[in-house]
């Protein structure tokens, strides 16, 4: 973490530096608890240090219920943005049925924690693709019920405790991805519909089990 925070500072102004290093720090402390694991840190540092060039000001594995704790949390002004980190990691016991379990991965978390931000994004690494299902692509008034409780069905299928309601599903919204490289330490931004359409064939709702 000290080496990436290094490479992620170099240049930097003293207020971006301080920034930065209050991010690795608190990852580090949360590391030394076994809270994090290191995969997914530095994929949050290499993010955090993203937003702090906005002008954010970034913390990580912030509490936002008694159940509910995001990965990366940023302030600006009035504005809050969420970012939830995938890695693509899959259970051993959902090794037959790998799309249908991340798919509602996915839709829990755009469900569960778009309404604390005014900005909610998702983030995963080059190697990876997010089986985000297509309705989250169109806003809320244009969500037939029938999409909606089709996804709760996939969604009760893994996710029960507690289980997401229809209401979180027809309201939640993604409204970036964040394509996080970390071997250069950059983030790539890309509308969800531009992610969409790249892996259409691949995300189709036959293939998440819709």
């Amino acid at each position: 973490m000290t080496s990436l925070s290094d490479k992620l500072s170099a240049g930097e102004p003293e207020e971006i530096i301080s920034r930065i290093d209050f991010v690795r720090n608190r990852l580090i402390e949360l590391y030394k608890r076994n809270l994090v694991k290191i995969n997914h840190s530095v994929m949050e540092l290499v993010c955090a240090k993203h937003l702090i060039r906005y002008g954010y000001s970034v913390d990580v594995e912030k509490q936002l219920t008694e159940i509910l704790v995001c990965d990366v949390h940023a302030e600006k002004g009035e504005g809050i943005a969420i970012v939830e980190i995938e890695t693509g990691f899959i259970p051993p016991e959902h090794a037959l049925d790998p799309l249908g379990y991340y798919a509602a991965r996915i839709a829990s978390k755009i469900a569960r924690y778009s309404k604390y931000s005014n900005q909610f994004v998702l983030a995963t690494t080059p190697v990876s693709v997010l089986p985000i299902p297509p309705l989250f692509r169109r806003p809320p008034r244009d969500r037939r019920s029938s999409e909606v409780r089709e996804i709760k069905k996939l969604c009760d299928k893994y996710y029960m405790n507690p289980p997401v309601t229809e209401d979180e599903l027809l309201n939640a919204r993604v409204h970036m991805i964040y394509i996080i490289n970390t071997d250069a330490g950059k983030v790539t931004e890309m509308d969800v519909d531009s992610y969409l359409d790249r892996f259409e064939g691949l995300l189709s709702p036959d293939n998440i089990g819709l």
